[in-house]
């Protein structure tokens, strides 16, 4: 099993093997201390894992409430998650008690936001069942839902006490979400490791799994250590996001997925870079081929202008303008504060 330590405030571990799914009621046994667990999932992964962990949690000795809400960006709404913490209300959830999130980052950042703001904060677990989630929005402690105005523009600082990726629950993603997904290990590779940029470009990701999972969450948890509240270093992992984000509130969070919208805006932003004359030319092209290799899309049917234009309630956004991460060069990134009124100009809008 491969283990990892965030060594924040409360440290926790990731946890890393095919078939740890397994073992899940007996490690959360050892982290989780109270009576009662709500296990939070959606209604597509429960039906595949859900009774499973239910069962096991419960021959631990727990009592355990399952909620249930419907897949989709659509369910990530400040109105699901008070109906969670109105069902934790219900069962009689104290402090001692914790929330286990089953399932993607929507899952896993409304269980937690749930968690964090239930008696002021609870204990909860991360079980992450897509690429995109075991990669990235299951670490972190990043948690919330979606706002009309912009994605995830209400939430919260809350770190999980155990993550447990098993990554055989890939087998049961379709392609589009096992692609999805490899939108932000893309990422990973841009921002921080050539290597992982070129062994992705050079080999099938699906051959090195469980290695491409552990690189980005090291690579997460490092930054993640050194700024925990997203004040500096941390800012780096929203690398092709602030475009991004644009583009799913474009969609009306439909249609195009997160992973895919990424894509799209780290293939925006480092053109960019490059006709600013900070970002080494190619590296779009680049950026551009492993998203096609993948079959991520590489371009959006809104107009430049469009986009700038919904960026307007990114969190990036000071009163001045916004941090953007862009890139030197493949696995060399650094923030770029812009001024408002200079940001259609970079983009040619």
């Amino acid at each position: 099993m491969k283990k990892l330590t965030v060594n924040v405030n409360d440290s926790y571990d990731i946890l890393i093997e095919k078939g740890l799914l397994a073992r899940a009621g007996e490690l959360i046994k050892n982290t989780l201390l109270g009576n009662k667990i709500t296990l939070i999932s959606d209604t597509n992964v429960y039906p595949i894992y859900g009774d499973g962990i239910k069962v096991q949690l419960e021959e631990q000795g727990y009592e355990v409430f399952t909620y249930i809400f419907p897949a989709g960006e659509s369910s990530k709404t400040t109105s699901t998650v008070v109906d969670m913490v109105e069902f934790m209300a219900d069962k009689g959830l104290t402090r001692t008690d914790g929330v286990v999130a089953l399932g993607g980052g929507v899952c896993g950042d409304m269980a937690g936001f749930a968690a964090a703001i239930y008696l002021r904060g609870i204990k909860f677990v991360q079980i992450p069942t897509t690429l995109l989630s075991q990669v990235d929005s299951s670490v972190g402690g990043k948690t919330g839902v979606d706002l009309p105005q912009g994605k995830n523009l209400c939430g919260a600082f809350h770190q999980p006490e155990l993550v447990i990726i098993d990554p055989n629950v890939l087998d049961t993603l379709t392609p589009h979400f096992f692609s999805d997904g490899m939108g932000e290990v893309i990422k990973y590779g841009c921002i921080k490791s050539k290597p992982l940029f070129d062994r992705l470009t050079n080999e099938n990701a699906e051959d090195f799994i469980e290695d491409m999972i552990f690189e980005c969450v090291d690579i997460k948890r490092q930054v993640v250590e050194n700024d925990e509240k997203e004040h500096g270093e941390r800012a780096l992992l929203n690398f092709g996001h602030t475009c991004g984000h644009a583009i799913e509130k474009l969609w009306n969070f439909e249609t195009v997925s997160h992973g895919e919208a990424v894509g799209i805006g780290m293939v925006m932003i480092s053109r960019v870079g490059e006709n600013m004359g900070i970002t080494e030319q190619g590296t779009a092209d680049k950026i551009t081929a492993l998203l096609e290799k993948y079959n991520l899309k590489t371009e959006d049917t809104h107009s430049t202008a469009d986009i700038v234009g919904a960026m307007s309630a990114d969190k990036k956004r000071t009163g001045k303008g916004i941090k953007f991460a862009m890139l030197s060069c493949i696995g060399d990134s650094f923030i770029r504060p812009v001024d408002n009124l200079d940001i259609p100009k970079i983009f040619g809008v």
